[in-house]
């Protein structure tokens, strides 16, 4: 495989090119993308150093996959231009994942759906990610009503600047904020832009999103996303109405014999999921199951997982790795 990583310099972009030699994708030749200021750079993979090559490039040099990680605008520009050079995009910005003519991939849930004719396949948020892999088998077995996730999002979904606003915070060093206010010892009730209705963009992903995953809309999202003071790994509090009632050892059983998903659920030895072991992981943790004795059929949750691994980078590896091993690419 011929194999562009768009974004390489930045953050998602590093994690992409770690999982990629982790997981010894199968590439003949490596092609490392990035802004013009970023362009000649050196990025060494696999004890191998690499000049780092602007997007032109990249489209004319006619890669078999381009794994963007490169912001909503390069992507809704430059993705139709790959794809029309025959090069599949796998593109982990919003840019295109609730158009209608392109798939939204979490592979363990609906990677079937894909064909030689995708030729660019949207990876969903990283907080929905965690979310619906931890639903889907819960969703086939009781059929999901209505989800009420609140978020608590670490600084590195923002980016770099915001992990450095972080770690100057600690330190107290005054810098750049990427955050309208100190996010050290606070909670921010703002992930990404709010909208007309009052939610943030992250927050209507997450009640759209899973929808589209499922290819199901008789169910309904609604969220609360919070930035907090973590350098990574996003925390879901999710609360499940379900339209069968279920027991608690079967959602357990079926939870522990799921691909991609880690059980931390005893109470007696304080075993639940945390960030700061979910990182560098791509698994899906999920803890403190205990039904709503509030009302009927409802189950609350704790889902943890690494953002920048399963929630982005691993994810998107992972849609790649299905179009290669059912010859889509």
């Amino acid at each position: 495989m011929k194999v562009a990583v768009v974004g390489a310099t930045g953050m998602v972009g590093e994690v992409m090119l770690k999982v990629l030699a982790e997981r010894n994708f199968p590439i003949s030749e490596l092609l490392l993308v990035a802004s013009e200021r970023s362009v000649g750079k050196k990025l060494r993979y696999q004890d191998k150093e690499h000049t780092v090559i602007g997007l032109a490039d990249a489209v004319a040099a006619k890669p078999d996959i381009a794994i963007f990680s490169a912001g909503g605008e390069t992507s809704l520009e430059w993705a139709p231009k790959f794809a029309e050079a025959g090069t599949t995009v796998i593109d982990n910005s919003s840019a295109w994942r609730m158009d209608p003519t392109k798939k939204l991939v979490v592979p363990e849930i609906n990677a079937k759906e894909l064909t030689k004719a995708d030729k660019i396949i949207a990876n969903p948020n990283c907080s929905t990610i965690q979310m619906v892999m931890a639903l889907a088998p819960l969703h086939n077995a009781y059929k999901m009503k209505r989800v009420v996730v609140s978020t608590y999002q670490s600084v590195s979904g923002t980016g770099v600047k915001a992990v450095k606003q972080l770690e100057n915070e600690i330190a107290g060093v005054d810098g750049e904020m990427a955050y309208p206010y100190p996010i050290g010892r606070n909670a921010l009730p703002h992930c990404d832009v709010f909208e007309a209705n009052g939610y943030t963009k992250e927050e209507m992903k997450l009640a759209r999103e899973p929808q589209k995953i499922f290819n199901d809309k008789t169910f309904s999202v609604t969220a609360t996303a919070v930035r907090i003071p973590t350098s990574g790994g996003h925390s879901e509090a999710v609360n499940v109405e379900f339209e069968k009632d279920f027991d608690l050892a079967d959602v357990r059983k079926m939870l522990h014999e799921t691909p991609g998903i880690i059980l931390q659920d005893n109470t007696d030895t304080n075993t639940y999921p945390m960030p700061i072991y979910a990182h560098d992981k791509d698994d899906v943790f999920v803890g403190r199951l205990r039904r709503d004795e509030t009302q009927p059929n409802t189950l609350n949750m704790w889902i943890v997982a690494d953002n920048l691994r399963k929630g982005a980078a691993t994810n998107t590896i992972q849609i790649a790795e299905y179009l290669v091993e059912n010859k889509l690419v």
